[in-house]
């Protein structure tokens, strides 16, 4: 029998190492990919949907009032038609289509508010956290101020003078409240980040200011920016959500706040019309099941504690 040698081992050990550690990437965590997985799916349906629904019939007066899901009846003894699977309530809207139509709007208003919040964070995040001085204590001033205003209370003062919002409006507005808490983020890992070696490195061989901050400073807060940007997605989507819900949100555009506000205020509830209002109420709980799910994957993306704790 032949002896195996020592170093034959530790090669043989190596192997297996580099291949398993091909498919151990801290990106390819379960949760960061379930939550994407549910988000992809909502936007998949909705985009399928659109193309093979008849998406004229999220509009009033577009389909028979008051029917029940199919397999289900209504108060009234009718029973659900294939025709209108989700069922319709009572201005004569397609359920179905109202989904197919709502849920890609509202994720719309939540990454454009988002968005937008972001790319304002990234600027004066990294500019107050490099330059310091005079524009760190300018920012940090700003950004402290917006945290401790009450946005919500303002929003609705907002929209209630203006007599017809439209999406790109309310994300507008949303993003005006969603860049302080990830400006401070990013200036405190900037901070962190400016006394490190390979940044020390980079200022002596003469590296642009924008170099720095942009090439060598950018992909290492590449994950931290990611979870600022889901979790703003998520505090714009509650934002508009909540908004609408108080009637404030564009009325003529289906959403899922608004559906759930026409839902309440033709007392669904009462009428026990649970799939006017239970529908999209399933599909915000799945976009913000899937939006915690990646912002812990990031998290654990950004930390490795929780890489080693997990493992």
């Amino acid at each position: 029998m032949t002896a195996v040698k020592p170093s034959q081992e530790i090669s043989e050990v190596q192997v297996r190492t580099s291949r398993f550690n091909r498919w151990n990437s801290p990106w390819l965590n379960s949760r960061l990919l379930i939550g994407l997985f549910l988000l992809s799916m909502i936007v998949v349906v909705g985009t399928i949907g659109q193309m093979t629904w008849d998406t004229e019939m999220a509009y009033v007066a577009s389909a028979p009032l008051n029917l029940p899901p199919l397999g289900f009846t209504n108060q009234r003894g009718e029973a659900g038609v294939a025709e209108h699977p989700l069922g319709t309530e009572a201005s004569g809207r397609d359920i179905l289509a109202v989904m197919v139509v709502a849920a890609p709007n509202t994720l719309f208003v939540g990454v454009l508010a988002a968005s937008i919040g972001v790319v304002i964070s990234i600027v004066l995040g990294f500019s107050a956290g490099f330059l310091g001085g005079l524009p760190d204590d300018i920012i940090r001033l700003l950004a402290d101020t917006t945290v401790t205003v009450p946005s919500l209370l303002i929003l609705i003062v907002i929209q209630s003078i203006i007599p017809d919002i439209s999406l790109t409006t309310m994300a507008l507005l949303l993003a005006l409240f969603s860049w302080a808490g990830a400006t401070r983020i990013i200036r405190s890992q900037v901070l962190t980040m400016r006394e490190s070696g390979y940044v020390e490195m980079a200022l002596l061989s003469g590296a642009s200011r924008f170099s720095l901050m942009f090439k060598e400073m950018m992909p290492n807060l590449l994950p931290y920016i990611a979870a600022s940007f889901t979790a703003s997605v998520s505090g714009a989507i509650l934002a508009s959500v909540g908004l609408e819900v108080l009637g404030l949100g564009p009325q003529r555009v289906p959403t899922l706040g608004v559906t759930i506000f026409n839902a309440l205020n033709r007392a669904a509830l009462l009428r026990g019309m649970w799939w006017w209002w239970g529908f999209p109420t399933l599909i915000l709980v799945l976009i913000f099941i899937g939006l915690l799910l990646i912002n812990l994957g990031l998290d654990e993306v950004a930390n490795p504690r929780l890489r080693r704790a997990r493992s």
